[in-house]
């Protein structure tokens, strides 16, 4: 086994959203490497898949899965969601769960409301009852991380990068939504001195994504054959962190971030890592690969499409993740480009994610 990630005082861990694309990648990660008790906490929706935890278990054997439970909560339900956090009795929350496809919020804003700023409420009222229940030393070690995303910050233009500094400006129903909850989780450590850490991170890629992002979409259309759909002039610009890089960053966070504090987490900004792409740079370099893979149908590049762009489309994303380098020596182990091959290669083997 790996080095814990975890402090030996963290023995068990919440992960809400724990079947999702990134927390199941944490789920995964906690079970491999530490000794924790890891709960689960998801409502199971549209976009949850639990088959990559599944498949670890399977590998890691019986020590792993007598660690592992799964609690199908929704946190619309503050009773179930009081009840699922007494019984986890958490040393460490993590707090992914959350409604966040674009252009699902532009048709359906009601549901990200729900979901990501009363579901944050109910969460942070259940973790924060639990928290003033423990004993002294318990309490000193609880935190609860909430994971957002850099879309809160709104649109860049040509230059700079977003920072922890940077104003709030969010443009569509989704990224309202997760600015919402950000302020909320911010209120409860001021307010009642719930203590949290906070992280934006970039534009997340990796194995099991579901297909309604880009990179998924884009692989699984060219496989198929079918119109590759390109937003607009394809400009838009993405900053993008693969997602076991992401895992690293918030176990760092989590365990080693300054209370209240907030670090965004990103792979391109000053510190000189080129992570920025158009999303027509990422689309090509699908195709090029694509056509590596599958030459018999080359070149790939054929099937993008122009379609119209989304309301309210952000130009540009990129963050300065100056602060949890220097704080807490993160870095991303994963270029963009080996992170997309091996991306592109593991969807070409598994096909859609069920």
């Amino acid at each position: 086994m790996s080095t814990s990630p975890l402090p030996s005082g963290i023995r068990r861990v919440l992960v809400t959203g724990g079947a999702g694309f990134i927390g199941g990648a944490l789920v995964r990660r906690l079970l491999r490497d530490s000794t924790a008790l890891v709960f689960n906490l998801d409502k199971l929706g549209y976009a949850s898949d639990l088959t990559s935890i599944e498949l670890a278990l399977a590998v890691l054997g019986s020590t792993a899965e007598s660690r592992y439970q799964l609690l199908r909560v929704d946190l619309m339900d503050a009773t179930a969601t009081a009840e699922a956090v007494r019984h986890a009795d958490p040393d460490l929350v993590f707090h992914l769960a959350a409604e966040s496809h674009v252009d699902r919020s532009i048709e359906g804003p009601g549901v990200f409301l729900e979901s990501n700023v009363l579901g944050t409420f109910n969460l942070l009222q259940a973790v924060r009852a639990h928290w003033d229940g423990l004993p002294h030393e318990r309490q000193e070690r609880f935190r609860v991380h909430h994971i957002s995303t850099d879309e809160v910050f709104g649109s860049l233009g040509p230059m700079g990068w977003f920072s922890e500094a940077t104003p709030y400006d969010p443009r569509s129903p989704y990224s309202a939504s997760k600015a919402a909850s950000d302020h909320l989780v911010r209120a409860w450590y001021h307010t009642y001195n719930l203590p949290v850490v906070l992280t934006n991170c970039s534009n997340n890629y990796g194995p099991w994504q579901f297909p309604e992002k880009l990179i998924p979409v884009v692989i699984l259309k060219a496989l198929a054959g079918q119109a590759i759909p390109l937003y607009g002039d394809g400009a838009n610009v993405r900053d993008w962190l693969y997602v076991e890089d992401h895992v690293d960053a918030l176990l760092l966070v989590a365990t080693k971030g300054q209370l209240g504090q907030s670090y965004c987490i990103g792979g391109a900004g000053s510190t000189g890592q080129d992570r920025e792409h158009t999303n027509r740079q990422v689309v090509e370099a699908i195709c090029t690969l694509m056509d590596r893979h599958r030459p018999e149908a080359a070149p790939h590049s054929r099937l993008i499409t122009a379609v119209t762009d989304r309301p309210g489309h952000d130009r540009r994303y990129a963050i300065d993740s100056t602060k949890i380098r220097s704080e807490l020596g993160w870095k991303p182990r994963y270029p963009f480009e080996q992170g997309l091959a091996l991306t592109v290669s593991w969807y070409l083997n598994h096909g859609r994610p069920q």
